[in-house]
């Protein structure tokens, strides 16, 4: 299991750390999820329900990230809570913490993004 954290829209997206992070990361910092590396880049859509409103819909976090593996790397779009097919197995960011904010704030807040990738084994 691996996580990242991230909350940016149009924000510049932070340099690359460099090295695997296994656990939740900022934007622009590689985990590691048992399997392929993941970075997320930028919050593509940010549109939490607030938390002192009733909501008839739930609000969507949308994190655009490079997913990479052996020799390979991929722009994908990850939706929370929605697994993506990356390789042989399911790719799914399951957390953000803190909670998205707006994204044009996101490039200053400390949110971490949490990734499991389930199969290839």
């Amino acid at each position: 299991m691996l996580a990242v954290m991230s909350l940016g829209g149009r924000a510049t997206t932070p340099r690359a750390t460099g090295h695997l992070i296994e656990g939740p990361v900022r934007l622009g910092e590689i985990a590691a999820v048992d399997g392929p590396r993941v970075r997320p880049d930028r919050v593509v859509e940010d549109s939490p329900c607030p938390a002192d409103v009733r909501c008839i819909v739930e609000g969507r976090l949308i994190v655009s990230a490079t997913v990479l593996g052996g020799g390979w790397s991929k722009q994908v779009d990850l939706t929370l809570g929605i697994p993506v097919p990356i390789a042989d197995g399911m790719l799914t960011l399951v957390d953000a913490t803190p909670p998205p904010i707006a994204p044009e704030t996101a490039a200053r807040t400390a949110a971490r993004f949490t990734f499991t990738f389930q199969g290839g084994r």
